[in-house]
């Protein structure tokens, strides 16, 4: 048996990563949701007050923000590393 058979398909190493990509997604807005409704929601109601709607939109921004900043921050590291391994193995 060839060993190069073992080699994943490309095409099915694009789908897993892609939904992969879209469970991260889904469980980053269910945690979003899960916050801001709880820092926001005083009392259900038919409609949202301003105040509400308000403090919604602003813990959205907030958490995306913060998400983007620490995304951000992780590829600077992997970056600084990766170089600090070239230079190492030099």
């Amino acid at each position: 048996m060839d060993t190069q058979g073992v080699t994943a398909d490309p095409q099915l190493q694009q789908f897993i990563e892609v939904e992969s990509q879209k469970q991260r997604f889904q469980q980053l807005v269910h945690q979003m949701t899960d916050v801001c409704w709880e820092k926001c929601m005083d009392k259900p109601g038919p409609k949202l007050d301003s105040r509400t709607e308000t403090c919604f939109i602003n813990c959205v921004e907030r958490f995306i923000d913060t998400s983007q900043f620490i995304l951000n921050r992780l590829e600077q590291t992997q970056r600084g590393r990766g170089s600090l391994s070239e230079t190492m193995s030099d």
